[in-house]
């Protein structure tokens, strides 16, 4: 797969249960109305079904085909997370804080739970790349410690294989290409790749620490005589730190008109969190991803 448009394609008619924590909102009920299109989801609307019609009626978006669960604003999220941790699909964050909503997923009664860490997995279609990109982590780990930083590498090579990459190319960024006692994610990248070395981190190619250049650009990896499997052609960027991938996800969007697809893995269910700056097809794209994956 070498375009998000495949997504799309993939996912089609698979009518995957979604279920929406908080739906009285419209960007929310947008992204829900696109997926029902292509067949891609079965939603359950859950929150004041008052206001989720009244938005609906405004914005033109026909709920004929939804499952709307009542609820209480206050309690639409812990109603949403209840009903996702019994009947599985995929949980979508509507009008209800991430925090708030991570919270109650993590809440031990719920069963979602799987002793990974909980990342976020973005994947690009860059226009000047030659082909699908992904990082972790750009919206929910803050500093990744060494072991999340493995579980953030293997929650990455899982969505790159649904993706068709067989064994994908993992670049451990940070600020140099050596490793140095004074940048810890330096000496990260260098025992994750010996981990990977010696098939401790299974199913991918792991080297590092490549500067950002390096890891996509094999011209500049010549240029410093770093000669590597992947440099100039990593699938996948493990980033060193929330402010690193953050950066680096706003500049693709907004400066290279990048598409983007993005899921929250690590408990028992895939989550989509879509905010009101991405667009309709950043969360097609994200929907359909998740869909591939529940």
């Amino acid at each position: 797969m070498s375009r998000l448009s495949s997504l799309i394609e993939r996912a089609k008619g698979t009518k995957k249960r979604l279920i929406v924590a908080a739906a009285d909102d419209d960007v929310v009920l947008s992204a829900v109305a696109l997926a029902m299109k292509y067949e891609i989801i079965s939603p359950v609307l859950v929150g004041p079904e008052k206001e989720i019609r009244r938005i609906s009626e405004q914005t033109k978006i026909d709920l004929a085909d939804c499952q709307i669960v009542d609820t209480e604003k206050e309690k639409a999220a812990a109603k949403a997370v209840e009903i996702a941790s019994k009947d599985g699909g995929i949980l979508m964050k509507g009008s209800v804080r991430t925090g708030d909503l991570m919270k109650i997923v993590l809440q031990e009664e719920y069963g979602l739970r799987t002793g990974s860490t909980i990342t976020m997995v973005s994947v690009f279609d860059i226009p000047s790349y030659h082909k699908l990109l992904a990082i972790s982590d750009a919206g929910m780990i803050i500093a990744p410690t060494f072991e999340q930083k493995i579980d953030m590498i293997n929650a990455t090579v899982r969505v790159m294989k649904e993706l068709a990459v067989e064994k994908p190319k993992v670049a451990i960024i940070g600020a140099v290409e050596v490793p140095s006692a004074k940048m810890p994610a330096t000496i990260d990248a260098a025992v994750l790749s010996k981990m990977n070395d010696r098939g401790q981190i299974k199913n991918c190619i792991i080297d590092g620490p490549f500067a950002l250049d390096n890891a996509i650009s094999l011209e500049a990896a010549r240029h410093k005589n770093i000669e590597s499997p992947i440099a100039g052609d990593a699938d996948v960027l493990i980033m060193p730190d929330i402010e690193a991938g953050n950066v680096f996800y706003k500049a693709m969007v907004f400066l290279a008109n990048a598409k983007v697809a993005s899921v929250i893995l690590g408990a028992k269910l895939p989550i989509v969190l879509t905010s009101r700056a991405d667009s309709d097809e950043t969360k097609l794209y994200s929907i359909a991803l998740a869909a591939i994956l529940a």
